[in-house]
């Protein structure tokens, strides 16, 4: 018996064993993917995820950048300089989540990989999970298995619609020289492609924001990394599930809860998805600790805290973005190109600013640009 299942060993899910098990709690982290796994990610993080840690998160970094470059379809560049102390961090997602998942592991966490959750039950006061390698209990459960994943909907929450999001990788045969993270509007209807390179690869992404999935994904990321002086050919093309956030609601239930893209925790503007999984992680793990001390509203008090704490403002995320992608040109010409803008995405980035602080100035921008004058 664990006080605590986590299913799912991404970043929200190890991040909930950990902080369990440094509170003193038993916990089964599940994983159905032999680790270290692959991620289909560009794996752009936010440095500010390192005040809510209390362990050195450089080790599992690949890359630090502050160059950035935007183009509307592969035309009309502007080339900018992150502001903030530190630069954008870039990691492969196998060695990033590996770290986290080690980090958990050296406290006591006990972490099963190989091992596909079948079916939950809950009964007398306990969820168990039935695995392919047997079955486990525990007084609580956690969610973290991903947009693709079948736990939210064991649960009974609510389906979310799960946006496809891709992603090409070329590995290359020297460093990158001078790498730059980079932004293309235009070519991807409603939606973007952008490459955050590594110390030996390019990872590029693309999906769409609005509306349908895109189409073709393969052309566009071809199209985009010819632009950038790579070979798609020599690459691999992989495609996974985007839980954006499309407004609060419950994250839990009876004795479980929801963390990360499995509670649909991405930002609708960025596809930003592990700075918030792993705060989800950080508030869950509270929570649970807080229920087994017999606090009754533990895990309803989880749900206001990220939606008081995270979805109240992203919701301005989302509204800008429904601006944005529907005027993707004209949002290109009055807000990318703006000298402040990548001023204000590292603050945003670094937690220095919140999005309520920027929508409606960013909306009327837009907006107003249909009229007169």
């Amino acid at each position: 018996m664990f006080d605590c299942i986590v299913v799912g060993a991404g970043p929200a899910g190890s991040t909930t064993a950990y902080q369990l098990a440094k509170r003193g709690r038993s916990v089964l982290l599940l994983e159905k993917h032999t680790l270290p796994r692959y991620k289909p990610c560009t794996g752009a993080v936010a440095p500010s995820i390192a005040s809510w840690l209390d362990f050195d998160i450089t080790p599992a970094i690949d890359q630090k950048l502050r160059r950035i470059s935007y183009t509307w379809q592969l035309d009309d560049p502007i080339e900018a300089e992150l502001e903030t102390d530190e630069p954008m961090w870039i990691v492969r997602r196998d060695i990033f989540d590996q770290y986290l998942v080690e980090q958990a592991t050296r406290l006591g966490v006990t972490v099963k990989d190989g091992t596909s959750a079948l079916s939950i039950k809950f009964q007398d006061q306990t969820w168990t999970v039935n695995t392919e390698h047997g079955s486990f209990v525990a007084h609580y459960l956690i969610a973290a298995d991903g947009a693709d994943g079948p736990m939210a909907k064991w649960l009974g929450f609510k389906s979310e619609k799960v946006r496809q999001g891709y992603v090409l990788e070329i590995d290359l045969s020297e460093p990158v020289a001078s790498p730059t993270m980079s932004f293309e509007f235009g070519l991807v209807k409603q939606g973007c492609l952008w490459n955050f390179p590594k110390s030996q690869r390019q990872s590029l992404g693309a999906v769409r924001f609005l509306g349908g999935n895109l189409k073709h994904p393969e052309q566009s990321l071809a199209t985009y990394a010819q632009a950038l002086g790579g070979d798609a050919e020599a690459g691999t093309l992989y495609s996974h599930g985007l839980k954006l956030w499309s407004g609060n609601r419950p994250l839990h239930t009876q004795q479980a809860l929801l963390v990360g893209e499995a509670a649909a925790l991405v930002d609708p503007m960025t596809a930003e998805g592990i700075r918030p999984a792993i705060f989800s992680g950080i508030q869950a793990a509270t929570a649970i600790d807080n229920a087994l001390n017999g606090d009754d509203q533990a895990l309803a008090n989880y749900s206001q805290t990220i939606h008081s704490i995270w979805g109240n403002d992203i919701q301005w995320s989302q509204r800008i973005a429904s601006v944005f992608f529907r005027m993707q040109k004209i949002g290109y010409r009055v807000g990318i190109k703006r000298p402040t803008a990548t001023k204000r995405l590292g603050q945003l980035l670094a937690g220095e600013i919140r999005y309520a602080d920027l929508a409606n100035r960013v909306i009327k921008r837009i907006s107003g640009s249909f009229l007169p004058g």
